[in-house]
């Protein structure tokens, strides 16, 4: 159990010791401490871990003298009961959906939005801005944010693949964050410029999705893992970086207002 532990670790999440059998688990990393980045599942014999923003897939432990037959078993099984999870969290989604209203949100104030309307869902004495996550047009999941920023996904949710996109036209621009995307829409919009900006939700994500797509623009988050900046060359895509690190561009239009951030975005078109 502690070398699984220890394995997790190693990948980035951060992890107690008590561990939960038999289903995908929520975790923070030491990158995205506030937020649910990190995944594992612990089968006893086999394991698996992954950190979002640095990985595609998640990475796989096994328990030393264990047969390959009992593995292989207990993989199956998994598989099963991943795809069970990933259906019943669609649902979920789109049930939280169903009961939203669209109003203002804490969040979005702090964000610089004081103005904006999202998806807001009560629960208990909290109120969650709601994020939908698609694939292909279906819903797969959806991001969580409270009133002090803390995100979280839904439990078994597909997140792989999976974006929110503002706009249906213009440049193809990737973020990672919400806020990040409203902010790039604001500037945008400020110049009369059309837009689709995919919100990817993690840095790695944001790779596979502009993969996917010719043309377009990387809006980085400067983390001090390094993490963006790595993935945004990978794209081999123009981007944009924060020069200060632990910024998004969200922090920076904030800092510097719209005339600087624009005129940064504006270099960044131009480079296509």
């Amino acid at each position: 159990m502690q070398e699984f532990v220890n394995f997790a670790r190693e990948h980035g999440l951060i992890m107690n010791n008590n561990l939960v059998m038999d289903r995908w688990v929520a975790t923070p990393t030491e990158d995205h401490p506030r937020s649910s980045n990190g995944r594992y599942k612990f089968l006893g014999n086999v394991g698996w871990a992954i950190n979002w923003a640095t990985m595609d897939k998640p990475a796989t432990w096994f328990a030393e003298g264990v047969s390959k037959t009992e593995i292989k078993k207990q993989m199956s099984s998994s598989n099963d009961s991943r795809k069970k999870e990933a259906q019943a969290a669609a649902e979920k989604a789109q049930w939280i959906l169903s009961q939203c209203s669209l109003e203002s949100h804490p969040y979005l104030e702090r964000k610089g939005f004081k103005n904006e309307q999202g998806n807001v869902f009560v629960k208990g004495l909290d109120k969650l801005l709601v994020i939908p996550m698609r694939i292909q047009g279906s819903v797969v999941g959806c991001q969580l944010i409270d009133h002090e920023g803390n995100k979280k996904f839904l439990h078994g949710q597909t997140s792989k693949g999976a974006t929110f996109t503002i706009g249906t036209r213009g440049t193809a621009i990737f973020c990672e964050g919400y806020a990040t995307g409203l902010s790039v829409r604001d500037i945008m919009t400020k110049m009369n410029l059309p837009y689709t900006i995919h919100i990817c939700f993690s840095a790695n994500n944001m790779e596979l999705i502009a993969r996917n797509i010719g043309k377009g623009l990387i809006i980085a988050d400067n983390d001090s893992s390094g993490v963006g900046e790595m993935v945004a060359k990978k794209t081999q895509k123009p981007y944009w970086i924060s020069p200060a690190t632990g910024e998004d561009f969200n922090d920076y239009h904030m800092r510097v207002g719209n005339f600087k951030a624009s005129q940064d975005l504006k270099r960044l078109l131009l480079s296509l």
